[in-house]
């Protein structure tokens, strides 16, 4: 299915207004990423998470009142969770006991405690999720290099695949997504998880597939647009590409929609990142990809083409020339 013809528009010309507005919100996030961080999720920080479900709906500040005597000076966090109609409460602690043994729950059982001696009425508890230091200080050291290794892979297989300076592109390309995406984590204050980790690993991915789809494409024209200048064939590629990229990229941004507005608590953050990665992978595929491989190689012609196999046609330098037979029969005459 084609939902453009024969579009001629001049991306590339757009070019450093895209790296202005980039810039801006690289600059904002780095902002708000030293001032107020990411919040950390269980696994990486430590600690206990409780999720209750109450009979009637008690306020935040009831369930942080009622927590402040057991766990005075420390960080507790509090807020409403999944549908409202399930009146749910997920609290969430420091406090984590003992890394082995009977102790390791005793931050849990500090919570039930503590809530029903505040009397906020009859509750169960539906959930709960302990998390040592140890533990999350290893999930932390893997997160961040499974995100590294992945990287360095690209970078490898985009250089042999290709050229270097497509392979750098596309690394730029993948870091720029990456940026981008925890800038919006502490925009939102959306905490940082495991399921989070794997949606950023999938942006990568994503966002690096697509740059391969219009890299590929420019491979291809340059053996057939070798008098044009590489801005000129990269114009081009990008617009033979750009109905798959709508139609690819929109299917995946209405799946992620839905799973967030319908996925429930659990998977909102992987969603929210999905969202925020599938925008930034085809925006930066389409201009920081491609302007880094222009600011590389140059605004000559396209220099790739001296990869493309050369014509029959073509003559070698040492070759003889040799005189037509019009020519002969005219110095007869």
């Amino acid at each position: 299915m084609r939902i453009f013809k024969d579009t001629k528009y001049d991306f590339l010309r757009w070019r450093w207004h895209a790296i202005g507005l980039s810039l801006l919100v690289i600059a904002i996030g780095v902002g708000s990423i030293a001032g107020r961080g990411i919040p950390m999720g269980v696994e990486f920080a430590g600690g206990t998470v409780v999720i209750a479900g109450f009979d009637e709906q008690p306020t935040i500040e009831q369930v942080r009142s009622a927590l402040s005597d057991s766990f005075s000076g420390q960080t507790v966090v509090v807020q409403t969770y999944g549908d409202v109609e399930f009146r749910q409460v997920m609290i969430r602690v420091p406090e984590v006991g003992e890394e082995t043994g009977n102790q390791l729950g005793a931050a849990a059982v500090k919570v039930e405690t503590a809530l029903r001696e505040a009397s906020l009425g009859d509750f169960e508890v539906v959930g709960t999720e302990i998390v040592g230091p140890a533990v999350g200080r290893e999930l932390t050291s893997k997160g961040i290099s499974a995100t590294l290794l992945s990287l360095g892979g690209i970078l490898l297989y985009l250089t042999f695949r290709y050229q270097l300076s497509f392979a750098v592109g596309a690394v730029v390309a993948t870091i720029h997504d990456l940026v981008i995406t925890f800038s919006f984590l502490s925009f939102f204050q959306v905490d940082m998880t495991l399921n989070v980790i794997a949606a950023v690993l999938t942006v990568a991915g994503y966002s690096s597939n697509d740059t391969i789809v219009v890299f590929d494409r420019v491979r291809e024209n340059l053996r057939g647009m070798r008098r044009d200048t590489l801005k000129q064939v990269i114009n081009v590629s990008i617009n033979q590409t750009l109905g798959r990229t709508i139609i690819t990229s929109g299917t995946t941004l209405f799946s992620a929609l839905a799973l967030f507005l319908f996925g429930g608590e659990v998977l909102r953050g992987f969603a929210f990142v999905l969202l925020v990665g599938v925008v930034t992978g085809t925006y930066s595929s389409v201009f920081i990809a491609a302007t880094v491989v222009t600011f590389w190689r140059g605004k000559g012609p396209a220099k790739a083409a001296a990869r493309a196999p050369a014509s029959a046609a073509t003559v070698s330098p040492n070759q003889p020339t040799r005189r037509s037979k019009p020519a002969r029969k005219a110095r007869a005459s």
